[in-house]
């Protein structure tokens, strides 16, 4: 069974392509303007999605708005891959 990250990551990443953004950026690209370049309506969208299929999102749960594709997925749980090398 996928962790929670990982299906988030395949949510987020399926967003990108469905509308038109680079699917394949780094983690650590920005959410907005150089970076994936999502828009305020885009954000909207990528929120209810999120909360739809997980039961919540970082965009209303966080302290802190999310910057970066690294701090959404963060919001679900340690990275799969960093958790089997600890």
């Amino acid at each position: 069974m996928p962790s929670p990250r990982s299906t988030a990551e395949t949510l987020v990443r399926d967003f990108l392509t469905r509308i038109n953004k680079d699917a394949s950026a780094d983690l650590d690209a920005p959410l907005y303007a150089d970076g994936v370049g999502l828009d305020s309506l885009e954000t909207a969208e990528l929120s209810a999605l999120l909360e739809d299929e997980l039961g919540n999102d970082p965009f209303s749960t966080a302290d802190v708005l999310p910057q970066t594709l690294r701090e959404v997925l963060d919001h679900y749980g340690a990275d799969d891959a960093a958790a089997e090398t600890a």
